[in-house]
């Protein structure tokens, strides 16, 4: 890698600040004052360390970069600007603005070489922890001691912002714990947030509390000398644990009169100060206005193409001697499914049908975990401290653990003992912000499991997963009032109603062993994210023929169809998971009623709304009263029923009883569901 000098370096930097100055101002909105704090630190990376290629931001032994102090989002735009991405001046004008390639903070699938969207500060943090976690696990199982296919490092940039917020406490210490040695963070230490200096609320001993995480910590590092940020990140790649490097910077560093306060932090500068700038750093050039020195000082597509043609004749020579593994390691990092993947999934399904087993969905989920795990190498567990109420392992998954911590540690990669199955402690957001990093960086298929009430504490990770459309799987059980003793502070009520209202994300409510395999061999088929929710108590089995298993597919079905020795009245009762089977038993009362009733199961909306038009009014035909049936909150079920249609549901908290006795005390009981179809029908 040729360095640059001194005097290149100082261009180099101010082509940053100068972009980062004239593009927010431009969209009248934005935040300067990071990128052009951090330019220098910008330099240091991504000209003397960063291994990537601008013509192939996917190649698979890339570093991996996270900008997790996403709001200075044109420090990354216009480092992928300069070095050669397809990323055209034309679209830093346009930064901010409808349909560009440049929003507000970077989004993941949207822009040539941002690998994850951060928008909610920390997120990036944990998502790099995951990529790290990839990259290790990756290594332990590829590499052999004669060829290192596998061996990259995750850079990630963050700030006061990322550091106040709880979800970079979870991340950080467990990364510390796993010895992810290849996880190198670049911290801002500027002292401003928007509200101003931060040692008012943020007096927090950083390094201090980074070293006791486990974590090599280099302090007092000039944020603004380029070789001093670089010899710091050398001496971090030397580490065996991750290493945060503390850089002091000046926000806004070269605007005269608004560096070093909270005025450059989320605003324009304004012309006049923009003028002053230019004349203090030396950039006489105009908006928008790089030299070509500056840009040949930059590009990095010719040693990206040299080091990824270097790699790929290792990978070549790696395959020639491992064929197995080089072809199962390309397949994986392509996120190509096994050859065998329709079969083995249909098989899985299969099975489930035969055992014809009435067990707790959580239980079903870990027997279709087991069938899972034969048929996908990738497949990659966890639960949030939870595992023996989650049931997220299986018979031969194996604890991931730090090389230190374990007999035969992997002696090619310090870090880390593979394993395939995660122990993330009580750290519900970073498992799920975890997760998408996981998925991100790739080789794994990730999911994770807590208890569904707990999914709030996960919430902004499982709203990124779905802006990104990553291949995430989130695992909740526990899942309703059957939760019984634990209370109201365990029941969740509306949790399941608010997880299916997020675009992008699959929210699975089976209602047996047999739904619950689909919903599992869907979400792994699945390019996106999704949500499966389990529960404790046992939920009873129910038969199908062929055509209703391939239905459940679609997300709703005809579990049970009516009666036509029953033509005078006629109701659908639409369930979900539990409430299943409370709708198949209230079938033989209400006929005894003279009136007929079709059972809709719907383990998941998202995926009912998508079907044809044809299909769903095959399934919930126009004219037919309806009646849904879930405990949890019943406005969701509205657009299925109607103002005149009734829910059999909750909308108050649950209490603190047995399962069966709840279930009573709330109306879901066979009595309840005939009234309320027959107060329907009377209307």
């Amino acid at each position: 890698m040729t360095i640059p000098t001194s005097s290149q370096s100082a261009l180099m930097a101010n082509a940053i600040r100068a972009l980062a100055m004239d593009a927010v101002q431009q969209a009248n909105s934005g935040h300067p004052g990071m990128p052009m704090g951090m330019a220098e630190i910008g330099v240091a990376l991504w000209s003397r360390h960063l291994k990537h290629n601008p013509t192939n931001p996917h190649w698979f032994d890339r570093d991996r970069f996270v900008l997790s102090n996403g709001h200075g989002s044109m420090l990354l735009y216009s480092l992928l600007h300069l070095t050669g991405y397809d990323l055209p001046l034309a679209e830093l004008k346009n930064f901010r603005q409808l349909h560009s390639k440049t929003p507000g903070h970077p989004e993941y699938g949207m822009t040539a070489g941002v690998e994850t969207t951060t928008g909610p500060l920390g997120q990036g943090i944990g998502n790099a922890v995951g990529m790290a976690l990839a990259e290790a696990l990756l290594a332990a199982e590829f590499n052999k001691t004669d060829a290192k296919i596998v061996d990259h490092h995750t850079y990630v940039f963050l700030g006061d912002g990322c550091l106040m917020e709880g979800i970079s406490h979870e991340a950080s210490s467990l990364a510390g714990t796993l010895k992810l040695n290849k996880l190198i963070a670049l911290y801002d230490d500027n002292g401003i947030s928007i509200d101003g200096h931060v040692e008012h609320w943020f007096h927090d001993d950083t390094p201090k509390r980074f070293e006791a995480y486990g974590w090599n910590v280099i302090r007092a590092v000039d944020g603004h000398n380029v070789d001093a940020v670089d010899a710091a990140i050398a001496q971090a790649k030397k580490s065996d644990k991750p290493t945060l490097i503390c850089c002091r910077t000046v926000i806004g560093k070269g605007a005269p009169t608004k560096a070093g306060g909270h005025d450059a932090h989320g605003a324009p500068l304004g012309d006049k100060e923009i003028a002053a700038t230019r004349a203090a750093i030396g950039w006489n050039y105009g908006p928008f206005e790089i030299p070509q020195e500056v840009y040949a000082a930059w590009d990095a597509k010719e040693q990206g193409a040299h080091a990824e043609t270097e790699w790929n004749k290792a990978f070549d020579a790696y395959k020639a001697k491992y064929a197995g593994e080089g072809a199962e390691f390309a397949r994986r990092m392509t996120g190509e499914l096994p050859a065998n993947w329709a079969e083995a999934a249909a098989k899985i399904i299969e099975d489930a049908n035969q055992k014809a087993e009435t067990v707790a969905t959580r239980k079903a989920s870990q027997n279709t975990i087991e069938g899972l795990a034969a048929a996908l190498p990738e497949l990659l567990g966890g639960s949030a401290d939870l595992t023996g109420s989650n049931l997220t392992n299986w018979k031969a998954s194996k604890a991931v653990r730090a090389a230190g911590d374990a007999e035969n540690a992997n002696p090619d990669h310090a870090g880390i003992q593979w394993g395939n199955h995660i122990n993330y402690g009580v750290r519900e957001f970073g498992m799920s912000a975890a997760i998408n990093g996981l998925a991100l960086h790739g080789g794994y298929r990730p999911f994770g499991g807590t208890f569904l009430t707990f999914s709030d504490y996960s919430r902004n990770a499982l709203r990124v997963a779905a802006l990104m459309k990553s291949r995430s799987i989130f695992v909740f059980t526990h899942d309703s009032i059957g939760l019984g003793e634990d209370g109201p502070t365990h029941q969740s009520i509306e949790h399941v109603s608010s997880l299916r209202l997020i675009p992008n994300l699959q929210t699975w409510r089976p209602a047996d062993t047999v739904e619950t395999a689909v919903a599992w061999t869907h979400a792994i088929a699945h390019n996106g994210p999704s949500t499966l929710i389990f529960s404790r108590q046992n939920l009873q089995f129910s038969p199908r023929n062929d055509i209703q298993i391939a239905n459940i597919a679609k997300g709703g079905y005809v579990l049970r169809d009516w009666n036509d020795d029953i033509p005078a009245r006629k109701i659908i009762l639409i369930a979900t998971g539990s409430e299943v089977q409370l709708a198949m038993e209230a079938v033989e009362a209400l006929a005894k009623e003279g009136i007929g009733a079709r059972v809709v199961s719907m383990p998941c909306s998202n995926v009912f709304d998508k079907q044809d038009a044809e299909y769903r009014e095959r399934v919930l035909p126009k004219g037919v009263a309806r009646v849904a049936i879930e405990a949890g909150v019943t406005d969701f079920w509205r657009k299925y029923v109607g103002l005149e249609g009734g829910v059999v549901g909750i909308d108050t908290f649950g209490e603190s009883a047995p399962a069966g006795a709840l279930f009573k005390h709330f109306g879901f009981t066979v009595e309840n569901v005939v009234g309320t179809a027959k107060s329907v029908l009377a209307a």
